[in-house]
């Protein structure tokens, strides 16, 4: 949520935003690479004032999409405003990009370089309301933690 009210304020000062999930970004990019337009399904990454990409780590993501991936960030680095969300921690990253840590770290060496990180734990505003509906009676576990079984 707090992604999207900071694109929809930036719409409304004026600003291009283009909102997309990690899945759709990479998926929209393997195919442009398959069909040989890859460099101008890149530039429309670079246009946008803001480039929102939602759920990274959400699905893991295989080698050429991993670099496709990178190529996005790597062309918008100190060039473009990036809002990333993921419910994955920073060390998690090179498990979600075909197991190689050398492409997480760099993209994570540009995505922290200059930024804001906000991290929230807790319920998501949905399963609050569900529990709040009494759907279920308790936090559902984020983490597996001591008091979860195995």
């Amino acid at each position: 949520m707090l992604a999207v009210g900071v694109g929809l304020a930036a719409c409304a000062a004026g600003r291009r935003v283009l909102f997309t999930t990690a899945d759709d970004l990479v998926q929209a990019l393997t195919r442009a690479f398959h069909e040989n337009w890859l460099e101008e399904k890149l530039k429309s990454y670079a246009l946008p004032s803001l480039l929102i990409l939602d759920e990274i780590g959400y699905l893991p993501l295989d080698k050429l999409q991993s670099n496709l991936l990178f190529q996005v960030i790597a062309r918008r680095y100190e060039r473009g405003s990036m809002i990333v969300t993921s419910n994955k921690g920073f060390g998690d990253w090179g498990a979600i990009f075909a197991g190689d840590p050398v492409i997480a770290s760099a993209m994570l060496d540009r995505l922290l370089h200059h930024s804001h990180v906000i991290n929230i734990r807790g319920e998501s505003y949905r399963l609050k309301e569900k529990r709040e509906a009494g759907l279920f009676s308790h936090a559902l576990p984020l983490e597996k933690g001591d008091d979860q079984p195995e």
